[in-house]
């Protein structure tokens, strides 16, 4: 078994994908030759896009698009070699709009994009061990300005607050109405944005007085999961294998990254924490930790975190959740829900 199957096998999120699953054409006029088509394909290959006319119908000219966008255009049925290389993992939507005799028809058909990186393994070491409230079912985790937020879930028990990480104390907290469920939070531009799991809703505070200045909608049909930003752009997670980029300005969503392991998508990706350039998540209900391309969706990295289970006190259903990077002190800290510790960490190779 390769490596970075074992090392997908540490997440224990992934969800493999059926290898025979190829969306073929809706109209019996023409479709892409899907035979020729790969299981699986990887950046570094080629796509070779061919129609079939089984009426032998007068061809004008086709134009073909992937994932909505168009990449080509052709006067007859002749093969199109596309590289892949640009395109994010994932389901590549393929469609060919050809017009003949006056008319014109479409054609469909899928293929799936996997990472072709090997994930590294990667190890930690515990810096210092805290207390952590065991009653905080924590789902965002983060600093700013120096000190430690966290936010917590569960209907009628979820606020989020600002505390000292190292005693415990909590210097103000904000608590959610009963009818919301809170998930993660993140700062950009000296705002905190928190969000709902199933609510489809958050919120906009200020951050140094952590009065709420407003109340948003989500731009997509999507649950609330993980927070994070890159000093720009707010990066949100939804339970399933993407991570959504949101404008904060607007809060609307611009675009999407699917996560990927080798050949395997890791749905259930959890907290978010921007570190040095890259995205490190949670997968939801393991103890693990995948390092992510936030161009790409590549996991680069994975940190099995089991070794933490036997330093607390916490049921299994009490999951590893909450990343927080602390610039000042170049660490990383880290949580679950419920647990009694919490611990600061260095990562290395």
């Amino acid at each position: 078994m390769k490596k970075y199957n074992l090392l997908s096998i540490i997440l224990l999120g992934i969800t493999l994908s059926n290898c025979g699953d190829k969306k073929k054409g809706e109209n019996t006029i023409f479709n892409f030759n899907t035979s020729e088509f790969a299981a699986k394909y990887k950046p570094q290959d080629t796509l070779d896009l061919a129609i079939l006319n089984p009426e032998s119908k007068k061809v004008d000219s086709i134009i073909y698009y992937i994932n909505d966008k168009k990449i080509a255009s052709r006067k007859d049925v002749d093969q199109l070699t596309f590289e892949l290389k640009d395109q994010k993992l994932g389901y590549q939507n393929l469609k060919a709009l050809v017009y003949y005799e006056g008319e014109n028809s479409e054609a469909t058909a899928r293929v799936e994009l996997v990472s072709n990186v090997q994930p590294k393994l990667l190890q930690y070491k515990i810096v210092n061990t805290y207390p952590h409230d065991t009653t905080s079912f924590t789902e965002g985790l983060e600093f700013y300005k120096d000190t430690l937020y966290e936010s917590t879930g569960l209907n009628g028990k979820s606020y989020f607050r600002k505390y000292d990480y190292k005693t415990g104390k909590v210097y103000k907290q904000v608590d959610l109405d009963a009818k919301y469920f809170g998930e993660g939070i993140t700062f950009v531009n000296d705002k905190l944005y928190q969000l709902t799991w199933q609510e489809k809703t958050g919120f906009i505070y200020n951050a140094k007085t952590l009065k709420l200045e407003k109340t948003f909608a989500y731009d997509k049909d999507i649950e609330g999961w993980g927070m994070t930003n890159d000093g720009k752009y707010i990066y949100q997670t939804d339970k399933t294998e993407k991570i959504w980029k949101m404008d904060p300005e607007s809060q609307k969503m611009i675009d999407y990254i699917n996560v990927y392991s080798g050949s395997s998508k890791i749905k259930a990706i959890n907290e978010l924490e921007w570190i040095n350039g890259k995205i490190y998540t949670n997968v939801w209900q393991k103890d693990a930790i995948a390092v992510v391309n936030p161009i790409n969706g590549a996991v680069e990295g994975i940190l099995d975190m089991s070794g933490l289970r036997k330093l607390i006190k916490a049921t299994p259903d009490d999951y590893l959740n909450g990343i927080a990077y602390n610039p000042k002190t170049k660490t990383i800290f880290v949580t679950g829900k419920n647990w009694d510790k919490l611990f600061e960490i260095t990562v290395s190779e």
